[in-house]
Formats: structure tokens, C-alpha cells, sequence
């Protein structure tokens, strides 16, 4: 049997994915049954590109209730509890400053799914935050990233 992969995310991160799902059951699915059920009304479905819209709407809606289903059934919450303070752990924001002058940084670590870099917040997954994880303020940490690799000092984490 395979070996089903673990979602781990923050509590926020959970709330939102419920969130998500709850309006995707709630409203966007009976929006566009409403859709189809219209564009049903029209006649012939071989060249009715409403139906065709609402149907491939309906396709993504239901993937990714499924894909979110998944995603909260295998949800491992991070609990920093029995980690450092100062120590670089998912649900945290770190601050680094890239060596040897740039200006400082400021990411929070956190799942896949909540992932928005725009917003300072970076995946576990992404070669940044592997490279920061278990490392404690003051420390210089050689970070691989895929145009080659950078030095960076932690200098704090909140």
C-alpha cells in the first residue's frame, strides 16, 4: 500500500482550507449546477459553450474540493511547543539578512498550501526555508537555491 504524504500546515493555515471548502460546497457548487442547468435549457449541448464553461467550471470545483478533502484528511498541524525559540521551525517568520550587506528579510515558513511569497510567506518545501529550517538566530547558513547558492545570518525568530 502506498504511503499517503502528510499536509502539514498551521492552525491558520487548516482554518483557511476549511474556509475555502465550506464555500466551495456551500456556493460555488449549486452556482454552477444553476449554470448548467441553464445552459441545459438552450438546446443542443454539441455546440452550447455555456454548458461547455459551466461543465469544465464544474470539473475544477470538484477537484479541488477534492484536492482540499485530502489535504485536511492528512493535515499534520505545527506545533512549535518543543522547539526553540530561536530555533527556524514551520509557523515561525524569520529574518535573515543575505551576506555580506544586503538588506534584511522577513518570510514566515509554512505549508504548501498556504504558500504566498508575495504576502512573506514561503513553503516548507522551497529550497529557502530547507535550508533555514533547524538553524537558531546568529547562525550563517550556506543556502543551495537554484541559480547556485547564498550565505545568509539569521537575525531573529519570532
Amino acid at each position: 500500500m502506498a504511503e499517503e504524504k502528510s499536509f502539514p500546515m498551521t492552525a491558520d493555515g487548516k482554518a483557511k482550507l476549511e474556509q475555502e471548502l465550506e464555500d466551495l460546497r456551500l456556493v460555488r457548487r449549486p452556482e454552477v449546477i444553476n449554470r448548467i442547468k441553464i445552459a441545459r435549457s438552450y438546446g443542443d449541448l454539441s455546440e452550447n459553450s455555456e454548458y461547455e464553461s459551466a461543465k469544465d467550471e464544474q470539473a475544477f470545483v470538484e477537484g479541488r474540493i477534492s484536492q482540499i478533502e485530502t489535504m485536511l484528511q492528512y493535515a499534520v498541524i505545527i506545533d512549535n511547543e518543543d522547539v526553540a525559540a530561536d530555533e527556524v521551525s514551520m509557523g515561525r517568520e524569520i529574518t535573515f539578512q543575505e551576506l555580506p550587506d544586503e538588506e534584511p528579510e522577513s518570510y514566515t515558513i509554512v505549508g504548501e498550501s498556504e504558500s504566498d511569497p508575495l504576502s512573506g510567506k514561503i513553503s516548507n518545501e522551497s529550497p529557502m526555508a530547507k535550508g533555514l529550517l533547524g538553524h537558531k538566530v546568529g547562525d550563517t547558513v550556506e543556502i543551495e537555491i537554484p541559480n547556485g547558492s547564498m550565505k545568509v545570518k539569521i537575525l531573529s525568530v519570532k
